[in-house]
């Protein structure tokens, strides 16, 4: 059995202590979010303003979720695959961030071959009735400091594993960029067209996408930075995650931010208008 939950926002809120019980539990789970406006009820338009919330957890607790954060809608299919599996594989929630516009959005999709069932790992942990056999307890709660101490550096060790194995991102002619965008999701879509509207422009723009929000690519960006000008953050948010590309650059090179709020979608003109401040 494999289990999946989906909302937008409000309804991911309501989730939180769900969550944390999840990884607490260790259990594996896919959550898709759809992010829409906000603080509060907000709109139903696209944003990415929880990013905060799901990378560096919303519920209580030392956990962390695995986060991917897809651009089309094929690529929304493969990484909801590839979510089914990182949870079994680490017995941890995975997060798919979307947003209003992806997921409002028609693309084809091309499914590949169905897996064998067999082939699945075997989770003998799983209550699934204890007849002949030992019963299984799942739970997060444990009145021992010691223990509880232990498994949350046991949960800190999976992580660090992630960390070491999971990083995904994508890179579009940085090769020979002065100016890199940094962006995820429906926005870095959007840095497609302006990386070809300013190179058309002759300016060396290229474009830097995390495909894994968390763990966030910190160390493929930190060397990008060593050779760039300038790293434009670019987010239908206040800015959220550039907090992490500045951790990641810094101070190698200039981190401005662009950014669009309230369900507000940025244009291509108007981020290749923020680019051209910066080019020589």
């Amino acid at each position: 059995v494999r289990t999946m939950t989906s909302s937008s926002s409000p309804g991911i809120s309501l989730k939180q202590e769900g969550i944390s019980y999840l990884a607490g539990s260790n259990l594996p789970a896919v959550i898709v979010n759809v992010v829409r406006g906000g603080p509060g009820l907000g709109d139903i338009a696209p944003s990415q303003c929880d990013y905060f919330q799901a990378t560096k957890g919303g519920g209580h607790g030392d956990y962390h979720m695995i986060v991917l954060g897809p651009s089309t809608v094929p690529e929304a299919g493969t990484l909801t695959m590839l979510a089914f599996d990182l949870a079994d594989k680490y017995r941890t929630p995975v997060m798919i961030l979307a947003d209003g516009m992806l997921g409002q959005m028609m693309e084809p999709v091309e499914l590949p071959e169905p897996i064998d069932i067999a082939s699945l790992p075997k989770k003998e942990w799983a209550t699934t009735g204890a007849k002949g056999r030992d019963p299984n307890i799942i739970l997060s709660f444990d009145l021992d400091p010691e223990v509880l101490k232990q498994m949350n550096l046991e949960l800190q060790r999976r992580y660090r594993e992630i960390g070491k194995n999971e990083v995904r991102y994508e890179q579009v002619d940085t090769g020979d960029a002065d100016i890199v965008i940094a962006a995820y999701g429906t926005t870095a879509r959007i840095a497609k067209t302006v990386v070809r509207m300013a190179r058309e422009e002759g300016i060396k723009l290229g474009l830097f996408r995390p495909i894994t929000l968390w763990p966030f690519p910190y160390e493929p960006l930190k060397e990008l930075s060593k050779r760039v000008e300038t790293i434009l953050t670019v987010e239908m948010s206040a800015g959220q995650m550039w907090e992490d590309v500045r951790l990641a650059v810094a101070e190698r090179a200039a981190t401005p931010f662009y950014g669009e709020m309230g369900g507000v979608v940025p244009t291509p003109r108007g981020i290749l208008s923020e680019v051209k401040k910066y080019a020589h």
